[in-house]
């Protein structure tokens, strides 16, 4: 007697989840958040719209679960350490200039930024599984930085990381100048220079 292979629902669930997130991304990035709709995701993953609420309660949710994927991992997430913070910090916020004028990236932030606005579950998940990890990452680097005498030992952390990435996030969020390495560059000195012992 011959078995025929059954098809495994995990498989064919974690190849559906991953068709959503792609396709809300796309979405947000081809249309903007405010022509997403659910049953858009939906046609354009191959799915069911009942599959999408199954695992997702909004259309925030699916965006913010897709910008997420794209940060997969932030939990091991180490910043670069090679003994000069200036150098690292560097690397780290071109990095993150890049990120921000990459329409693919982007697209999708703007919309989840948008929906945090307005969603505060939405936002305390972003705080818990994101922006958190994230910091404590950054902060970790500092922290090193500190031992190492290349950052004042009673240095307020959180508002190192405030001075270091608010300006860029305020000038992305206004659109009011270019997001260059060279500004970039220009965030790391100013930060140093206020934090330095």
């Amino acid at each position: 007697m011959s078995t025929a292979k059954q098809p495994d629902p995990a498989r064919r669930n974690e190849r559906s989840r991953q068709a959503i997130l792609d396709a809300a991304r796309e979405l947000v990035t081809e249309v903007g958040y405010a022509k997403v709709t659910i049953e858009a995701i939906a046609a354009r993953a191959g799915v069911g719209k009942q599959t999408i609420y199954r695992w997702w309660r909004s259309r925030g949710a699916v965006i913010f679960d897709s910008f997420l994927a794209l940060s997969e991992g932030a939990e091991g997430l180490a910043l670069p350490d090679t003994g000069d913070i200036e150098a690292d910090l560097k690397t780290v916020m071109r990095a993150t200039v890049a990120e921000f004028a990459d329409p693919g990236f982007e697209a999708p932030i703007r919309a989840l930024n948008s929906e945090i606005i307005n969603d505060p579950e939405l936002a305390a998940q972003y705080r818990e599984k994101l922006a958190g990890p994230v910091d404590e990452a950054k902060k970790a680097r500092l922290r090193s930085a500190q031992r190492a005498g290349q950052l004042a030992a009673d240095a307020d952390l959180d508002l190192a990381l405030e001075l270091l990435y608010a300006p860029l996030y305020q000038r992305w969020l206004h659109r009011s100048g270019p997001l260059t390495p060279e500004y970039a560059d220009a965030l790391v000195e100013l930060t140093l220079r206020a934090f330095r012992p």
